[in-house]
């Protein structure tokens, strides 16, 4: 297992809709575990395979809390089922959009497809914050960023923040 590098926006590589994964093969399951690996030692709730460079069709997710026994999900190919209709905000982050937090409307609940880290299809209901760290990391395999769900005016003053931080990193 390796950390990898997040790609933080504007990143324009973060913009970009990943291909599908043919099968879950040594390749994809060392990437799986490379992710969460990089994603516990963030830290963060879950992550998306374009955030670490690779345009595969990847996430990991674990909404354990403190203290609790960690429960990673590692899915090739996810995709929302079904959503339930009813909405609930969360105050969402992004390893990809670091030190900004803003409220996103998203179903409370959903049934997500996927393959597991076995190759082997699986079918998951996911509500609260679990839905939602699903829902977020399977925005960004379509190039979606979760600041894209907020006014124009708050995407505008997030990117402009991301921007000067990424200018500042570069001349130090």
């Amino acid at each position: 297992m390796a950390l990898r590098e997040i790609l933080t926006a504007p990143d324009p590589r973060l913009t970009v809709a990943c291909a599908k994964v043919v099968s879950v093969d040594d390749e994809i399951r060392a990437l799986m575990d490379d992710m969460l690996e990089t994603m516990y030692d963030a830290p963060g709730i879950g992550l998306a395979a374009i955030q670490v460079g690779v345009h595969k069709r990847v996430i990991v997710v674990d909404v354990a809390g403190e203290g609790e026994e960690p429960q990673p999900l590692k899915m090739a190919n996810p995709e929302i089922l079904d959503d339930h209709g009813q909405l609930s905000i969360y105050q969402e982050g992004c390893l990809s959009v670091p030190d900004i937090y803003e409220e996103v409307e998203r179903p409370a609940a959903c049934v997500v497809g996927y393959l597991d880290e076995h190759n082997q299809p699986q079918t998951l209901k996911a509500e609260g914050l679990l839905a939602t760290c699903i829902q977020h990391e399977i925005d960004h395999l379509n190039g979606i960023l979760f600041i894209d769900h907020l006014s124009k005016l708050k995407k505008s003053m997030a990117v402009k923040k991301l921007t000067k931080r990424k200018k500042l990193q570069a001349a130090s």
